[in-house]
């Protein structure tokens, strides 16, 4: 516990390192007394516990005010003793026989969130997943098995050649998720985007290849690399004759009255996928998806397997809170307490705050650089290379970069994390001209 604390306390020093950067086989070999190497025979505590200091010592802050690197970052303390609870509990969210207070908690949440969307209670299912490409993948395969049922008994060959459509913006997940499914990269029909990296689907689709039907049609909404959002409205308004599926990681803009306008359209979906673990901040890992249509379209129709050691139906409870035959997998941890616990010490207003303030750092970091004029939107690959390189190296700021199609690299910059400020922008910006300086 006392290592845990003193490593909260340094990570919200800004005067800390973000890390200790040393190269992969510098850790193989062994530093200073930590081995990583397994022994037949126990350790003792006193190395148990220097080995469990060294271990977050040689890691990454990631919820250093300066850590600008993945959408998923900062630490929530109430998210953390969440995780600790939930590591303590240390029980399976497939039956409310074993996780009562847990399955309750999860059908809450998931209320919740179809109202938010502006799904009624029982007109939407919908499950935790542990992340968002997990979720992507249950919507397309209820996509798919909404418009195939006979999927789940005969397999592929039953089927004619589908194909779905995905920005070209769009999550990789989306060609992993057809990869696991039988329907093939192929078969995932990639959109061009325009100026402002947003995806026009719907000609394409009209003129769809003779023989491929197309079952489900993804936006993004907020997309990884650009953040840019696609028109749902229009997605949904020409494209009804086709199961769509929305993906994308920004569900929390939703919780916000100033920002929610550019999901609008999001409740004509007939899936989305909101990761509480990047915007709203939660504790690794949570993701949702959040189905509309038949209550129970996960359990009775697509995924249900009747394993009869589990899910036995004359229990002496209500088993509609058995909710394990709806995943593809068996064991879920219980991370849903965290959610619950965060939005009852935050409330939903508190949420909203919060997600205002990354939005309105990123419009002031925007506001910034347009001042300056030593910084432009593309800048040199291999100095942008170099500059990112020595920011690591020097552990005071962490910031990612990334190619476009042909283009040379640019940063990318996240704002998720709630101990970030201003300063902290400002100081970014002034390492990035002070480390570049000489490139």
């Amino acid at each position: 516990v006392n290592i845990l604390l003193h490593y909260i306390k340094k990570m919200f020093d800004v005067k800390s390192k973000i890390l200790d950067f040393h190269h992969p086989h510098q850790l193989l070999e062994g530093l200073d007394g930590f081995n990583l190497e397994l022994s037949d025979h126990p350790e003792s505590l006193e190395q148990l516990l220097v080995d469990c200091t060294d271990t977050l010592k040689y890691g990454v802050k990631t919820g250093h005010p300066r850590f600008f690197n993945q959408l998923s970052s900062g630490l929530d303390v109430v998210g953390l003793a969440g995780a600790w609870l939930t590591a303590t509990a240390n029980t399976n969210t497939f039956t409310y026989e074993i996780a009562p207070v847990f399955t309750i908690m999860e059908t809450i949440l998931l209320k919740k969130m179809y109202g938010i969307i502006g799904w009624g209670e029982t007109e939407a299912d919908g499950i935790f997943a542990p992340g968002g490409s997990i979720s992507n993948l249950y919507g397309i395969l209820v996509a798919r098995y909404k418009q195939y049922p006979e999927i789940k008994r005969q397999g592929m060959t039953a089927l004619p050649c589908c194909v779905l459509f995905v920005s070209e913006q769009g999550h990789y997940s989306v060609k992993k998720a057809a990869a696991i499914l039988g329907i093939g990269t192929d078969n995932v029909i990639e959109v061009k985007c325009d100026e402002r990296y947003v995806s026009n689907t719907f000609s394409k689709i009209y003129y769809c290849h003779y023989g491929h039907i197309p079952f489900c049609v993804t936006a993004s909404a907020g997309s990884t690399v650009f953040g840019a959002f696609d028109p749902l409205h229009g997605y949904l308004t020409h494209i009804l004759c086709i199961c769509r599926q929305l993906g994308g990681g920004w569900g929390g803009l939703l919780l916000s009255r100033n920002h929610s306008h550019k999901l609008s359209g999001i409740e004509r979906a007939n899936s989305v996928t909101w990761n509480p673990h990047k915007l709203m901040g939660v504790p690794l890992q949570r993701s949702a998806i959040l189905i509309r249509g038949k209550k129970g379209v996960m359990q009775p129709s697509c995924n249900k397997m009747h394993a009869a050691y589990l899910f036995q139906p004359d229990k002496l409870y209500n088993v509609d809170f058995d909710t394990g035959d709806k995943t593809i997998q068996r064991g879920r941890h219980v991370d849903v307490f965290k959610l619950w616990l965060m939005w009852k010490a935050k409330g939903t207003c508190g949420f909203e705050a919060q997600i205002n303030q990354h939005m309105e750092l990123a419009k002031y970091f925007c506001k910034v650089l347009k001042k300056k004029d030593n910084f432009k939107l593309v800048f040199d690959a291999e100095v942008k290379i170099l500059l990112q390189r020595r920011l690591i190296e020097k552990g005071t700021a962490m910031i990612s970069y990334q190619p476009c199609g042909d283009k040379v690299n640019f940063f990318r910059m996240v704002f998720s994390n709630p101990a970030t400020r201003r300063a902290d922008v400002d100081y970014l910006i002034d390492a990035i001209e002070r480390l570049g300086k000489d490139l």
